[in-house]
Order: C-alpha cells, then structure tokens, then sequence
C-alpha cells in the first residue's frame, strides 16, 4: 500500500491517509477481505505517529470501510463502493449550493454557471 503524505498541504495528515485509502477502494487497488497493514508497520513506513495512524483507521472502520478484529488484523470490507460515491455526491451537492447562493446574489444567469460548469468538468 503506497500512501503519500504531503506536511504541506491544508489537510491533516489522518484524513489525508483516510481519503487515499478510500480512493484504493473505489479503483479497486485495495479489495474486499485484503489485509491492512498494523498501524504500527503503517506509521513506521509513511514516517507519522501511531496515534495519527489509529485515527485514520478509526475514522475508516467509523465509515465501514475496514474492520479491525483482535487475532486477525485490519482488512477491507466489501459493501462501501456506492456509499463512497453517495458520500461524495452530497459535497459536491454542497458544493454547487454554494456557488447558486453565489451566482443568485450577483444576478449571473443559470445559463452562464451551466457553461462554466461544462468547461470545468470537461478541462483535463
């Protein structure tokens, strides 16, 4: 598990280790029933604490998207690739509320957010 963490970035080091372990998951690099490194064999080979590890994994399992048993280590559970994109399909919602809120107050035209939108999306 390749897992990159950047000190200069605004996210925190815990979430920024939860949302690449979920995007493992929806590309399929991680599977339903693989093992999880320990937290400490995690935290030692992406140089961080153990508790920020045991955060993350918190925050996974807290999600469903991992189980930690006693005896048998942390592995993927199988259920969350819809949840994951339902989850992520609400921020974006919540994101596009806010640019309404925006564009309705500077009276710019539906039409013109559609276009700038399109532009966006398709930009690579």
């Amino acid at each position: 598990m390749n897992i990159i963490i950047s000190n200069n970035r605004d996210k925190p080091i815990y979430e920024q280790i939860v949302s690449q372990v979920k995007n493992m998951i929806m590309n399929e690099e991680l599977l339903a029933g693989e093992s999880l490194p320990s937290m400490r064999a995690l935290a030692k080979s992406i140089h961080v604490s153990v508790i920020t590890v045991q955060r993350a994994y918190e925050e996974l399992q807290r999600d469903g998207f991992i189980e930690t048993e006693i005896g048998r280590g942390t592995y993927i559970l199988a259920r969350n690739k819809d949840f994951y994109k339902e989850q992520k399909q609400k921020e974006i919602e919540e994101h596009l509320q806010s640019a309404i809120a925006i564009a309705k107050e500077n009276a710019i035209p539906l039409e013109k957010i559609v276009e700038v939108l399109k532009i966006l999306y398709l930009e690579e």
